[in-house]
């Protein structure tokens, strides 16, 4: 494993994109882009509190939901981040994380444990409820199942994706024990890897939850991404954690680092 990047205040919500790993910085607020040299660029300034959770449109615009505003913000062309959907009509409670399917659908959760849908047409609506701290969301290569991590409840659930982009046959995925699953993603042999805070480690997991591979690290594990020029290398998103209490102050200590290690298959599917 090696050390890609250090000094981050509160890195999150990975994605691989243009040849680069991009991502959010919530402790500093930025949105940050970096190669496979280690060479960083912050692609956004923003304002928002954590948590600002970033994916594209299909039209290559960037999306970014500001959790705490109740809002996904667009950014045009030119720049500028305009208000994409108010998701205040489902929910004033904070938003977190965001994946757009292959489809131009787009799924954001959070709230009270709630999943909406944005379709590709304009139409928002809930399509799940009930999730135990929703948080990493990935969607298969065929856009017929989402997976979401449910961190309070040590597992991963998937629901059946319709046509219309509706939700439905809520299932168990993954039991993971003690296994706090946050962000996650998904590879071209059908399992899912997903960073755990507390456990300090990035798991590979299949579906029924039989862990194919553990990477420990010294510190929480907050999101994972697959990427790279054959999408095979695995990029972990970790810092120190402190508690709730104590972000602040983790944020000053710039403990975050973004992981690299070659992963046995390669990313598949949405983000």
């Amino acid at each position: 494993m090696k050390t890609l990047l250090t000094g981050l205040a509160m890195g999150e919500s990975p994605r691989w994109h243009d040849d680069r790993l991009w991502f959010s910085d919530w402790g500093a607020q930025e949105i940050v882009a970096v190669d496979l040299d280690g060479k960083r660029e912050v692609m956004v300034r923003t304002q928002f509190g954590l948590p600002f959770c970033i994916d594209w449109l299909p039209d290559g615009r960037l999306l970014i939901v500001s959790g705490r505003e109740n809002v996904p913000l667009r950014q045009e062309p030119d720049g500028s981040l305009v208000v994409h959907v108010d998701l205040r009509e489902l929910s004033g409670k904070v938003w977190n994380e965001i994946v757009v399917d292959g489809r131009g659908n787009t799924y954001i959760n959070g709230g009270p444990g709630i999943i909406a849908l944005l379709t590709s047409e304009g139409s928002l609506r809930q399509v799940a409820d009930g999730i135990a701290f929703p948080n990493g969301m990935a969607i298969t290569p065929d856009n017929a199942t989402l997976i979401v991590a449910e961190s309070h409840g040590k597992k991963l659930t998937a629901f059946d994706i319709a046509s219309d982009g509706s939700l439905s046959n809520r299932h168990v995925w993954a039991e993971l024990g003690d296994g706090v699953p946050d962000g996650i993603c998904l590879d071209a042999e059908g399992a899912v890897w997903y960073a755990d805070v507390p456990n300090k480690r990035c798991v590979r997991v299949r579906e029924g939850g039989d862990a194919l591979k553990t990477i420990g690290t010294d510190r929480g594990c907050f999101a994972c991404m697959l990427g790279g020029a054959d999408k095979k290398r695995l990029f972990i998103v970790v810092t120190e954690w402190r508690g709730m209490d104590q972000i602040a102050e983790v944020a000053r200590a710039r403990t975050g680092q973004v992981l690299t290690i070659e992963a046995p298959a390669a990313r598949a599917g949405w983000p």
